[in-house]
């Protein structure tokens, strides 16, 4: 899973949603545009994706109801709500891609590749209960550039043994996990240096052609994007990144129309790129594309030419992952305030990325106060319509 979050709150009527039959103050400020999937139409400044569109999916009955930047953002990525997250309180559960390196080990055993890379950080994407060994390898800093092997093979061997002597204290001393963490980072960092962790990670690897064409008029994205697809190549199970390429990211309360029109071009470019290059690559079914946010934007324009937080309605499209796409799945009101068909919320979201990387629905484990707990919330089901 590629997981690209849309920082700030991105609207849902000027991506995805345009609703050009409501009254002006509620349609589309910069309009829309026909797709290669009759019928469907995109915000006016997603050309090339609307010629992928048979590629991609858009839920148009996304919603939680939380408006909160970061209660929102917790709810998105943990499939739970948690307003106290908007007062400064730390997050409550595990997110998606510590989820999934529990379940499939923190790194790759094939490969020494964590399971689970950070391009960008973002709240509420670690491990919680889950303990330290499952979070995020963060691509930034000193983090990537540790997997970079210094000395020779049989001192790093000479190392480990003498870590090891050191090392013979009572686990069971240490109920909080950081004892059980230090050891699968060891671990971690040693399947690093000893696999192919390297040479994924190093873009200049890639054809010339294909990095100009991930490069070129992406504002950063297309590059996170080459990367993220390298590293899923390579055995990565999940990848987040964010992209808000506007003064405001995606928060966009004021003057929304010139934000857009920055924001909007490079991202589309660079998706439509990553979609055809997964095609051409035999990729489209492995992996899954998820393009979300926090929330969507309020339906009626305010008087500042933007929108404010709007939790009822939110933004979200996917592509790939052996998914049905070719569609839009479910319907907004009217003026896009809220869903029309039912529902589909964070936790439906977070049970369809487990039914794509095969994650038992059921799965339980221990929580900090040693009671068995279902990581994924009650009542979760798939999206009908994609599985």
């Amino acid at each position: 899973v590629i997981w690209l979050w849309l920082g700030g709150g991105p609207t849902h009527v000027e991506t995805f949603d345009p609703k050009m039959s409501a009254p002006a103050e509620f349609r589309s400020m910069i309009g829309d545009v026909q797709t290669r999937v009759p019928g469907l139409r995109l915000g006016s400044l997603f050309p090339l994706m609307g010629r992928m569109a048979d590629k991609m999916a858009f839920v148009r009955s996304f919603a939680h109801g939380n408006s909160g930047h970061t209660g929102g953002t917790h709810y998105v990525m943990t499939g739970v709500d948690h307003p106290p997250a908007d007062a400064g309180a730390p997050p409550i559960r595990p997110s998606m891609g510590s989820i999934t390196a529990r379940v499939r080990g923190a790194n790759n055993p094939a490969t020494g590749l964590p399971t689970y890379v950070r391009i960008s950080g973002l709240y509420a994407d670690g491990p919680h209960w889950l303990g330290a060994a499952y979070a995020p390898f963060d691509t930034s800093g000193q983090a990537r550039s540790n997997i970079n092997l210094n000395q020779p093979l049989d001192r790093v061997h000479d190392r480990r043994g003498l870590l090891r002597t050191f090392d013979n204290v009572n686990r069971q001393i240490d109920r909080s996990g950081v004892m059980a963490g230090l050891d699968a980072f060891d671990q971690q960092a040693v399947n690093l240096l000893l696999g192919r962790a390297r040479e994924a990670f190093d873009v200049e690897r890639e054809d010339p052609r294909t990095r100009d064409r991930y490069h070129t008029n992406t504002a950063g994205l297309g590059a996170n994007l080459l990367l993220a697809r390298r590293l899923c190549e390579a055995g990565v199970g999940f990848v987040t990144m964010n992209y808000a390429n506007s003064s405001q990211g995606w928060d966009m309360h004021n003057d929304m129309k010139p934000q857009l029109q920055q924001a909007c071009p490079p991202m589309d470019r660079a998706i439509s790129v990553f979609l055809e290059d997964l095609e051409q690559r035999g990729l489209s079914d492995k992996i899954l594309l998820v393009i979300t946010g926090e929330f969507g934007r309020t339906p009626r324009i305010n008087g500042s030419a933007g929108r404010d937080h709007w939790g009822p309605l939110c933004t979200l499209a996917l592509a790939g992952g052996g998914l049905r796409m070719g569609q839009a799945v479910g319907e907004s009101s009217e003026r896009a305030e809220v869903p029309r068909t039912t529902p589909i919320h964070p936790k439906d979201l977070m049970a369809t990325v487990f039914h794509v990387l095969g994650i038992n629905p059921h799965q339980q484990y221990v929580d900090q106060s040693g009671r068995p707990t279902f990581l994924l919330p009650e009542g979760a089901r798939p999206i009908a319509e994609l599985v």
